[in-house]
């Protein structure tokens, strides 16, 4: 079985937008795994948000999503207690729900590797 690998925003936003600073690492990194990559829908939204005045940003996430190159395996809905804790955890940090939701899917899938331009 392949290793998993999830993304987080910036990885795909830097994907995307040939002006973000760690555009060249992302196209690196992607040439390197293969479908399909883990993420979670407050994800998407976010990279929407970032994406929607790259030209084709958007239609490119969606080509992505349409695809099954990216998956979101975590049901919010199923895993709601589990965020909540990690969100009260992290409080001071703060965590976003875009966060704990990757922290959940890390915490799921122990062995992925997550992909973040940090």
């Amino acid at each position: 079985m392949k290793q998993a690998i999830i993304l987080d925003t910036g990885v795909l936003a830097a994907y995307f937008d040939r002006r973000e600073s760690h555009h060249a690492w992302a196209k690196k990194k992607f040439s390197e795994v293969s479908p399909p990559l883990l993420t979670c829908e407050s994800v998407i939204s976010e990279a929407w948000h970032l994406l929607k005045n790259v030209p084709n940003g958007t239609a490119l996430l969606l080509s992505f999503l349409q695809r099954g190159v990216l998956q979101m395996p975590l049901q919010i809905n199923e895993e709601i207690e589990n965020i909540a804790a990690l969100m009260r955890r992290y409080a001071n940090v703060p965590m976003s729900p875009a966060d704990a939701r990757l922290v959940r899917l890390s915490e799921r899938y122990a062995s992925a590797t997550l992909l973040t331009p940090r």
